[in-house]
């Protein structure tokens, strides 16, 4: 992911997660600065409508984030961001953590093989959702 990307998925923080402290520009700019995973895709148009990405350690790859633009939500593009993590992890177990009432992204990650570990009560803030945490294995 380019640095110059980094406003489009502030923004996009802001539309997708209002309740759930949305990530800042000094976020991403620490992730990139770690050397993290992330990857954008854009729309016909050159528009960002989706990024995500994945923290690689020595023994577990953490998804941090997935988020794609809501008028291109239902139409494969969460899938594609997931499976772009799931080759980067270089087959490492993989952990991540999504909100209890997130349908749609609980199944999708079901779908690619991630099962349901436990429960972190009030996990996102300041909304107080839970959250389950969720691993897909080696």
């Amino acid at each position: 992911m380019p640095w110059w990307d980094i406003p489009a998925l502030v923004e996009l923080e802001r539309r997708l997660f209002p309740g759930d402290s949305p990530w800042s520009a000094e976020m991403f700019w620490s992730e990139l600065a770690v050397g993290n995973h992330y990857v954008v895709h854009r729309d016909e148009a050159g528009l960002v409508d989706g990024y995500a990405g994945l923290a690689v350690g020595p023994d577990v790859a953490d998804v941090c984030t997935i988020g794609v633009r809501p008028d291109r939500q239902g139409r494969g593009l969460g899938r594609l961001l997931l499976r772009d993590l799931i080759a980067a992890s270089g087959g490492q177990r993989m952990m991540l953590e999504v909100r209890t009432d997130n349908d749609p992204a609980i199944a999708l990650y079901t779908s690619e093989g991630f099962r349901r570990i436990g429960l972190r009560r009030s996990y996102y803030f300041p909304s107080g959702a839970d959250a389950y945490t969720m691993e897909r294995s080696a």
